[in-house]
C-alpha cells in the first residue's frame, strides 16, 4: 500500500505515450470534462424549437370531371409532359361515361417508367354530344339535331440528363360537328397535329439557366374562308405554324435574376389563302425575391412581318408585398400578343366563319391592384380591380343575307374596367367552400356588336364535401351575364351542377355529373342553343 501511495499523481495528455507501469510507479490519468465559459451569456439569443411541418398522406385523386358538351370545345389539348411519378402512384388510368343527349366521356392515360431517367406518357381522350337542342326551327319545324365530338391523343417522352431534361412529343386532334340548318355549312371538320422537341436546364446552381423548344403545328379546316356573303365557303384551308421559343437567364445574386425570352411564329397557309406571316416576340425581365417582395419588371416587344401592325410594345410588370406572413398586396401592369391561329379560333367559337385571316389580338394593358389575406387558418380572400385594353379584339356576330345565316368573326378595339373578389374556406380534407364574383364595364370604340357576348357579371359558388374516404360530392353554381346589344338579347348562363364519385373497391370508382339542373335556356355561343338538364355517369379504373 505504501508503494501505491507514494506514486506520482498528475494530469497528463491522453494522447501522450504512457511509460510502462511498474510495481513502484503507476501513472494515473485524470480527464476532466471541459465546460467553456461564455461571456455575457445572458445576451445569447435562444431560438425556439422549429417543428418540422407534418404532411398528411393524401390519396391520389384523378380528374373524374366530364366536360359538359355545352361547353365544347373546352380548349385544345396541349402536349403532355411526362413527369417523374412516385413509385406508389399507379401508372394507368381509364375512364368511360355516357349520358343523355348522347354525352360521351372517354379518357385513357398510361405512364411508362422505362428507367430512372426515361418516361413515356400516352394519352387518349374523346368527348362530345349528339342530341336535339333548342326550339322548333322556322326552316324545318324541328329541333336542331346537334352533334359535336372532339378526339385528342398525344404521346410525350422525357429523358433526364445530369443537368438538363429532353422532351419529345406529338399530338393529334379531330373535331366533327354540324351547324344550325340555316348556317353556312351543314357539317365541319377540324384536324390538328403537332410535333414538339425541347430542352431545359435543371442545374439550380448553374450561373446560367436556359430552355429552348420547337413546335411544328398543323391545322386543317374542311371548309375554309368565306369569300363574300353570297358565295359558299372555300374548300380545305390548311395552316402550318412553326413555333420556336428560347429563354436564357442569369443569376445576379441569390435573390436576383435577369432573363431574356424570345419566340418566333412562322405561318404558312395552303388552300384558298396562300399568305405567309412571321411574328417575333422579345421579353426581357428582371426578378427580385426576398422575404417581403416579389418583383418582376420587364416588357413585351412584338414585331410582325408580312401581316398585322409592324410593332407593338406592352409592359410586363408585377409586384407583390408580403407582410404578417399571410397578407399580400399586389399590383400588375401586363400585356402582350394573343396569336389568333386556327386553334384559338376554334376555342373562342367553333361556329365562327371569316373571310380573311383575323389579325392577332393585342392586350395593350391589363392593370390590376389587389389584396389577398388569410386572417384565419383555412380562410383566404382576394379583392381586386383593374383596367384592360384590347386591340383587334375578336368577337362573333350574326350575319344574315338572303341565302346565308351564319356567325362571322369581327374585330375592333375594346376596353373594360373590372372589379371583383374571391373567398375560400377549407377544413382539412372534409369540407371546402369557395365563391367568386367579377363585374366588368365594357366599351367598344368602333362597333358595339363586339360586346354582345362579353361577360358583364361572372359569379361562381362551389361546395365540396368529403365525409368518408370513399365518397366525394361537389355542388356548384355558375352565372354568366352577357352585355347584349341592339337586337342581340343574350340570356344569362345559370348552370347549377353537381358531381359525385364513389370508390367501390381497389382501383375502381363510379362517378356521375349533372349540369343545368334548373333546365334553363341559354347559349355559350351566339344564336346556338345548349343542352337542358343533362347528366353523365360511368366508371373509372386505376391500374
Amino acid at each position: 500500500m505504501t508503494a501505491f501511495a507514494s506514486g506520482n499523481l498528475h494530469a497528463q495528455n491522453p494522447a501522450t505515450t504512457q511509460p510502462k507501469d511498474t510495481v513502484m510507479n503507476r501513472t494515473v490519468v485524470v480527464e476532466q470534462e471541459y465546460i467553456p465559459e461564455i461571456k455575457d451569456a445572458q445576451k445569447v439569443n435562444v431560438l425556439p424549437q422549429v417543428a418540422e411541418p407534418a404532411v398528411s398522406k393524401k390519396e391520389v385523386q384523378y380528374d373524374t370531371t366530364a366536360s359538359p358538351a355545352t361547353a365544347i370545345p373546352v380548349g385544345t389539348m396541349p402536349s403532355y409532359t411526362a413527369l417523374e411519378a412516385q413509385p406508389s402512384i399507379t401508372p394507368g388510368y381509364v375512364r368511360a361515361g355516357y349520358g343523355n343527349y348522347g354525352n360521351l366521356d372517354l379518357l385513357a392515360n398510361y405512364l411508362f417508367n422505362l428507367s430512372k431517367r426515361d418516361k413515356l406518357n400516352a394519352r387518349f381522350g374523346m368527348n362530345g354530344m349528339d342530341g336535339k337542342l333548342g326550339e322548333q326551327l322556322p326552316s324545318t319545324g324541328k329541333k336542331w339535331n346537334a352533334r359535336y365530338y372532339r378526339t385528342q391523343a398525344d404521346v410525350a417522352y422525357t429523358h433526364q440528363f445530369d443537368k438538363l431534361d429532353l422532351h419529345i412529343g406529338g399530338d393529334f386532334g379531330l373535331s366533327n360537328f354540324n351547324f344550325l340548318p340555316d348556317g353556312v355549312n351543314r357539317k365541319q371538320k377540324f384536324t390538328s397535329g403537332g410535333l414538339h422537341a425541347g430542352v431545359h436546364s435543371t442545374d439550380e446552381a448553374a450561373p446560367l439557366r436556359f430552355s429552348a423548344e420547337a413546335n411544328l403545328l398543323l391545322y386543317g379546316r374542311q371548309h375554309g374562308l368565306v369569300p363574300n356573303e353570297e358565295l359558299p365557303p372555300a374548300g380545305n384551308l390548311d395552316e402550318t405554324l412553326l413555333h420556336t421559343k428560347l429563354s436564357v437567364g442569369g443569376i445576379i445574386s441569390d435573390k436576383q435574376t435577369i432573363t431574356i425570352g424570345a419566340e418566333m411564329n412562322n405561318f404558312w397557309y395552303g388552300g384558298y389563302a396562300k399568305n405567309s406571316y412571321t411574328a417575333l416576340g422579345l421579353n426581357p425581365y428582371y426578378e427580385l425575391t426576398n422575404d417581403d417582395w416579389r418583383l418582376h419588371v420587364g416588357a413585351h416587344v412584338d414585331l410582325s412581318l408580312g401581316f398585322d401592325k409592324l410593332l407593338h410594345v406592352a409592359p410586363d410588370v408585377t409586384a407583390q408585398y408580403l407582410f404578417s406572413d399571410s397578407y399580400v398586396l399586389y399590383a400588375q401592369a401586363t400585356g402582350g400578343k394573343q396569336i389568333n391561329d386556327f386553334r384559338r379560333l376554334e376555342t373562342l367559337c367553333p361556329y365562327g366563319e371569316f373571310s380573311t385571316r383575323p389579325y392577332d389580338t393585342y392586350e395593350q394593358l391589363n392593370a390590376q391592384l389587389g389584396f389577398k389575406a388569410s386572417p384565419f387558418p383555412g380562410i383566404w380572400f382576394n379583392v381586386f380591380g383593374g383596367y384592360q385594353n384590347l386591340k383587334n379584339d375578336l368577337a362573333s356576330i350574326i350575319l344574315e343575307t338572303e341565302n346565308l345565316h351564319s356567325l362571322r368573326f369581327v374585330q375592333g378595339h375594346t376596353d373594360n374596367f373590372y372589379l371583383g373578389g374571391k373567398v375560400s374556406y377549407e377544413y382539412k380534407d372534409l369540407f371546402s367552400l369557395s365563391a367568386a364574383y367579377t363585374y366588368r364595364s365594357w366599351n367598344a370604340k368602333s362597333n358595339d356588336l363586339l360586346l354582345a357576348m362579353k361577360p358583364v357579371s361572372e359569379a361562381s359558388l362551389n361546395l365540396g364535401i368529403h365525409p368518408i374516404s370513399a365518397l366525394r360530392l361537389n355542388v356548384g353554381f355558375d352565372y354568366l351575364g352577357r352585355k347584349g346589344v341592339l337586337n342581340y338579347k343574350v340570356v344569362a348562363v345559370s348552370d347549377l351542377h353537381a358531381d359525385v364519385s364513389y370508390y367501390l373497391f381497389k382501383g375502381v370508382s363510379v362517378y356521375a355529373r349533372l349540369h343545368n339542373l334548373l333546365n334553363k335556356k341559354y347559349s355559350y355561343y351566339l344564336d346556338y342553343p345548349t343542352e337542358g338538364l343533362n347528366f353523365l355517369g360511368g366508371l373509372s379504373f386505376r391500374f
